[in-house]
């Protein structure tokens, strides 16, 4: 539970450094971060695996770049979701997802090490 906390807590710390490091993205507080890391935790468990299991042959065809489109226009969703947090268009939310996925992996990777 402990670590589910803590996880969540680095999500919205990764939240926060995209919308400093990307234009489009804009993070009203740290508040809006957590509520926004909530609905993209949900969106990425509940919509992605649906949605890419239906878009599987066209990620195929395009050697899985179609991939990052995806997690773009989901990222665009939950900014479309909640007011206090922002993404201004499809490119915004493309590299905003992007820079997102790396920032908490590499946060996650060395706040939480996982133990062989």
């Amino acid at each position: 539970m402990l670590e589910l906390i803590l996880v969540w807590l680095l999500s919205a710390v990764a939240l926060m450094a995209v919308a400093y490091l990307i234009p489009g993205v804009q993070v009203n507080s740290f508040k809006s971060a957590l509520l926004a890391a909530v609905i993209i935790g949900l969106i990425n468990s509940l919509l992605r695996p649906v949605l890419a299991f239906i878009s599987f042959p066209i990620t195929v065809l395009t050697l899985g770049l179609f991939y990052l489109v995806l997690n773009g226009l989901l990222f665009w969703l939950a900014g479309s979701l909640i007011r206090s947090f922002k993404v201004e268009g499809f490119w915004s939310g493309v590299f905003g997802a992007i820079t997102y996925g790396i920032i908490n992996w590499a946060l996650i990777s060395i706040i939480l090490p996982s133990t062989p």
